[in-house]
Order: C-alpha cells, then sequence, then structure tokens
C-alpha cells in the first residue's frame, strides 16, 4: 500500500483541488438554487460517481489518449458542455414568469435528473482524467501491487471531494431556502440554470 505520509500529501491536494470551483460545483449550485437541498445532494452523489468513472479510466489508459489526441479530447469536452447547457437552459425554461406570484411551485430539476447530469458532467470531465494520470502518477509505486494503490487514490480523491461539494450543496440550498418569496423563486431557478449553463460553458472553454 501507500506510505502514510505519500498518502497524507496526496489527500492534502485533493482538498485543494476539491474546493476550487469548476464546472462539477457550479452544477451543484445550480441545483441547489433552482431545485432545492435534495436535488443539490443528488448532484454531489452523481458527481462523485463520475468522478470513480473518470479516475478509474484514466487509469486504464484513457488519460493517456486524451493527452495525445486532439480530436477525443474536444469530443469528450463538448458532449459534456452541451449537456450542462441544455439541462440549464431547461431550469431557466421552467422557472416560470416574474409576474406570475401564485404560490404554486414551479417545476425544477428532479434528484434524480440531477444525479444523472453529473454523473455525465464528472465522466465527460477531460481534465478530471488528465489531472488523475498526472497527479496520481508519482504516489504510486511500481514494486507494489497496482490495484490497492489505485483502488485507494480513486476513494481518497472521490471521498473527499464529495465531501467539499457537499458543504458547497449544503450552503448553497440554505442560501436559496430564505428566498420563499414567489418573485425570488423564479429568479433564483433562473440564477440556478444559469449557473449550470455557465458550468456548460467554462467545460466548452477548456483548453489541453
Amino acid at each position: 500500500m501507500i506510505e502514510p505520509h505519500l498518502w497524507l500529501a496526496f489527500a492534502s491536494a485533493c482538498f485543494v483541488v476539491g474546493v476550487i470551483p469548476g464546472p462539477g460545483v457550479a452544477s451543484i449550485l445550480g441545483f441547489a438554487f433552482s431545485s432545492g437541498r435534495r436535488t443539490a445532494l443528488a448532484g454531489v452523489a452523481g458527481m462523485a460517481v463520475g468522478n470513480t468513472v473518470a479516475m478509474t479510466l484514466s487509469l486504464l489508459g484513457a488519460g493517456a489518449i486524451l493527452a495525445t489526441s486532439a480530436w477525443a479530447f474536444t469530443a469528450l469536452k463538448w458532449v459534456g458542455a452541451a449537456y450542462l447547457i441544455v439541462i440549464g437552459t431547461l431550469a431557466i425554461a421552467r422557472s416560470g414568469r416574474v409576474g406570475d406570484v401564485s404560490a404554486t411551485p414551479r417545476r425544477a430539476v428532479s434528484p434524480r435528473a440531477a444525479f444523472m447530469t453529473n454523473i455525465a458532467v464528472g465522466t465527460f470531465h477531460p481534465k478530471t482524467i488528465l489531472f488523475f494520470v498526472a497527479f496520481a502518477a508519482p504516489f504510486i509505486r511500481p514494486d507494489r501491487p497496482f490495484l490497492p494503490q489505485a483502488a485507494l487514490l480513486i476513494a481518497t480523491f472521490t471521498a473527499i471531494a464529495a465531501t467539499t461539494d457537499t458543504l458547497y450543496a449544503l450552503a448553497a440550498s440554505r442560501a436559496s431556502g430564505w428566498l420563499s418569496d414567489p418573485r425570488a423563486r423564479v429568479w433564483t431557478q433562473r440564477a440556478g440554470g444559469g449557473a449550470v449553463i455557465g458550468a456548460g460553458v467554462a467545460m466548452a472553454a477548456l483548453q489541453r
């Protein structure tokens, strides 16, 4: 297995990466503002699954392909970006009109949709795959069994990222809960949809 001091160094770096907002955090914030805590936490769970898939793929060799193939990198980032932009646009479309102040709740993004969306965000985020290939490799000892070391690194990154994502989700959902006025709900849903679209635009702007 990995020595404790190396694991602590890796975990510390993962925490730094986790607290820096990226497309994943932006989508979670968007779900929190537009649809509430339950949906945001479902997005956190989906992001954890997506991160696990992306990191597993990176260790299986997909990272090397993305690092050398501009076409593969571009295709992957546009798939993820397009998916986010569509979800954000739908959230805005469902927010209703500001002039409609009825107490009837608007259709929001479902937890299931947020979960599936963020699986795609995590899986189709090429930077995550490339980061894990470049960053995790020095922590793997070639003279020790590969799979236990890889599993520990994947579990560490996923757990720490899920923790920081959860903190973002809880903070954003609490802030959105203070806005109980119907007009405010419309704008929070629109802001949430805009955040998800912004995450898609950020992903589209990724450069190798």
